[in-house]
């Protein structure tokens, strides 16, 4: 299967940061800086006899998500997603197959630069892993749970909206390679 090339990290994004209507605004004021930052991550599946499951982690925010990261200086966004999946899932072995997307996202920093608006673009790819891989999650990534999830309850268990098309575009993939 082609791997698609994420659109362009430069592109901006010039809508206005939403309010989430929880906790400090995400709105920008007139002369607040925002810091752009562009991440990339994994979703990861394997089969198990004749179910497909998903890896899952339970995020900083104790939300279950999937694995992501920012991508680092030289590395390219494909490079970077597949190397924060395997750290953050403490897997050893993954294959990048497509690219998912990306979504776009405002949030205030609560751990390193608290209170700065961060806009943030992330692009995700779908990754298989070899039949009976465990999952080791890595505390050093702030990842203390991971778990594999059966292919009819990924959807409901991601803890994100924005996430949905983007699991529901890694469905689709995977119903395809079944067939």
């Amino acid at each position: 299967m082609t791997i698609k090339k994420p659109p362009s990290a430069k592109r901006v994004n010039k809508r206005k940061a939403p309010s989430s209507g929880k906790g400090p605004s995400t709105r920008q004021t007139k002369k607040e800086p925002v810091q752009r930052e562009i991440s990339a991550g994994g979703i990861v599946f394997r089969t198990s006899g004749n179910s497909i499951l998903f890896a899952m982690m339970k995020d900083s925010y104790g939300k279950w998500t999937f694995p992501k990261g920012h991508v680092e200086a030289g590395e390219d966004i494909e490079e970077a997603a597949a190397r924060e999946t395997l750290e953050e899932l403490g897997l050893q072995q993954i294959r990048l197959l497509d690219y998912l997307g990306k979504i776009d996202i405002w949030f205030r920093d609560k751990f390193h630069k608290k209170g700065q608006l961060i806009h943030k673009d992330i692009h995700y790819y779908l990754f298989q892993s070899p039949v009976g891989s465990e999952l080791h999650p890595d505390p050093e990534e702030h990842v203390y749970e991971a778990r594999w999830v059966p292919l009819g309850k990924v959807e409901k268990a991601s803890s994100y909206p924005d996430m949905v098309p983007i699991v529901k575009r890694a469905l689709e993939l995977v119903k395809q390679l079944r067939k």
